[in-house]
């Protein structure tokens, strides 16, 4: 089969993360990658093929990665467009909703290939809970929910993205939060804000608390979500039936109900590890999406919608 050829521009926590994922899949060989970063280039020089510009990123790929701040998608996601590579990219997809329909509408028009890097479009966790869904197998859905503590923002291993504790483009609503609402929309259809209390430790600085309450008609959807108080950090999606109930916890452990209401491990194929696993079912899906075959990645039209619900909440 095709080996595609593939770009990083980012070379920051998630880009470096995909250096990896992307050097491992047998489908993918990295061609090229960029960073603005001096200290990050430097990092991969000796391993990979650093070039100056990310204009020679994308002349050097069929596939490119933006693993940027959301502030520089939209001129990647042009430069993508304007020499024909398809396009894989990290949410959302600009810094505010006109951007954002502009970018939509540039990537629809061009026909190229393109995708969100939403980890719950191919999470193993995800994938079955929403088989799940389908078939009924929870019987009649009553509620969904969202519960998420944070000990510090950014995390340890974020700190050099200093952008994270911004409210211009980072905090945790955006990039942790906004993949939940992403599954919400993608088991149960388009979400809309009814209600929300945001809180933040100073004006310029990013959220520290969110309660809100969501519909994706005709289930209910509320979140909960707070960070830099005591405790251990924790993430929980439950969704509840009249049948069985179920939860994501951290992001790839999924449980159910058994017959007493207890909560049981749904065992799910994911090798190496959980995490490693999503990673490389995302890749699996942009490796299908290349070969024009069917796929489960989020598009940009998805992307759209959840971003709309995320800037609602923040603008409140």
């Amino acid at each position: 089969m095709k080996t595609h050829q593939v770009g990083i521009i980012g070379l920051g926590t998630v880009g470096a993360r995909f250096v990896e994922q992307f050097n491992l899949h047998e489908r993918f060989e990295l061609s090229a990658c960029w960073d603005a970063s001096d200290d990050a280039r430097a990092r991969f020089s000796e391993t990979e093929n650093v070039v100056d510009t990310a204009q020679a990123v994308i002349a050097n790929c069929d596939v490119v990665y933006i693993a940027v701040p959301p502030a520089a998608h939209a001129a990647y996601v042009e430069q993508a467009v304007a020499a024909g590579c398809a396009i894989f990219c990290e949410k959302p997809l600009g810094v505010d909703i006109p951007e954002s329909e502009h970018i939509l509408q540039l990537v629809e028009s061009s026909g190229l290939p393109s995708a969100i890097n939403y980890v719950f479009g191919s999470a193993p966790s995800a994938v079955e809970l929403a088989r799940r869904v389908t078939n009924g197998e929870l019987g009649d859905i009553s509620s969904a929910e969202f519960m998420m503590h944070l000990t510090e923002w950014p995390r340890a291993w974020q700190a050099a993205a200093t952008w994270l504790a911004e409210a211009d483009e980072g905090g945790w609503i955006r990039e942790v939060g906004s993949h939940y609402v992403f599954l919400a929309q993608r088991l149960f259809g388009e979400v809309s804000l009814e209600q929300c209390l945001v809180r933040r430790p100073a004006p310029q600085l990013a959220e520290n608390l969110v309660t809100a309450r969501l519909t994706t008609a005709p289930t209910p959807f509320t979140m909960h979500c707070e960070s830099g108080s005591a405790g251990n950090d924790s993430l929980m999606f439950n969704v509840r039936g009249s049948q069985q109930s179920m939860r994501i916890v951290d992001w790839y452990n999924l449980e159910a109900t058994d017959a007493d209401g207890n909560w049981a491990t749904v065992e799910i194929e994911a090798t190496p590890s959980a995490p490693w696993a999503a990673y490389r079912a995302q890749l699996d899906g942009l490796a299908a999406m290349l070969d024009g075959k069917e796929h489960r990645l989020p598009t940009f039209a998805e992307a759209l919608g959840v971003q709309r619900v995320i800037e609602g909440i923040l603008s409140t």
